[in-house]
């Protein structure tokens, strides 16, 4: 396995940073970074089901960056492991060394295919964050802070598992909005593809793959 990635631009390192830090006020359940030739893949999980009988949808974002070099890697590590080391790295800096501590996180045993999608259509941007908005505010109002563990689940469910145009999960747009994958652009649209129980959507910023219950 490659103990560094060595990526094409300096810049990349910097929205790898973004990205993650978006990602960390979701929650901090840690990255999984695939190398595979000259691709680097960058997972984190937006929400994925705490049992085997929970309808939340399995949600995942993803990046993907352009390597200088052919690697071979795929590790999941803490958060705060991958921030740390872009933190004292100079910004002109390409490496990546990946930490050599490791975490096991049921999450990243969940892998989509990779072929095999059907293109379904397109769902404009505004739509998605339209939705997701509405989501957030809906599970805020329905939480009290009192509220018990299987109470904030139910409610969870209950609006993150409600499907939209072609079946995309609610949990999928909050996703696409959280990691600021959408398009402030009015024309702006997201594509929709489909395989199976997994819907995967291609955005501006990254790609959110969601697999329904």
């Amino acid at each position: 396995m490659t103990p560094h990635l060595h990526f094409a631009e300096a810049a990349v390192l910097q929205d790898l940073n973004t990205y993650i830090s978006r990602g960390r006020r979701i929650n901090e359940q840690g990255i999984r970074l695939q190398a595979v030739g000259a691709v680097a893949a960058a997972w984190l999980p937006v929400m994925t089901p705490s049992t085997l009988t929970s309808r939340i949808p399995a949600v995942l974002g993803l990046r993907t960056m352009a390597l200088a070099e052919e690697s071979q890697a795929d590790v999941t590590v803490e958060l705060s492991s991958i921030t740390e080391r872009l933190a004292r790295m100079n910004p002109a800096e390409t490496s990546l060394a990946l930490p050599p501590s490791r975490i096991n996180a049921p999450w990243a045993a969940v892998t989509p295919p990779r072929t095999g999608w059907e293109l379904e259509g397109k769902v404009a941007d505004a739509r998605l964050r339209e939705a997701a908005e509405e989501g957030i505010g809906e599970v805020a109002e329905a939480v009290p802070q009192s509220a018990g563990a299987h109470v904030v689940e139910q409610v969870r469910e209950n609006v993150w598992s409600r499907p939209l145009e072609y079946g995309i999960p609610a949990g999928a747009a909050f996703g696409a909005l959280s990691l600021g994958f959408l398009n402030d652009a009015a024309q702006a649209s997201t594509a929709v593809h489909t395989h199976g129980k997994w819907v995967r959507l291609t955005s501006a910023g990254g790609f959110i793959l969601a697999r329904t219950t």
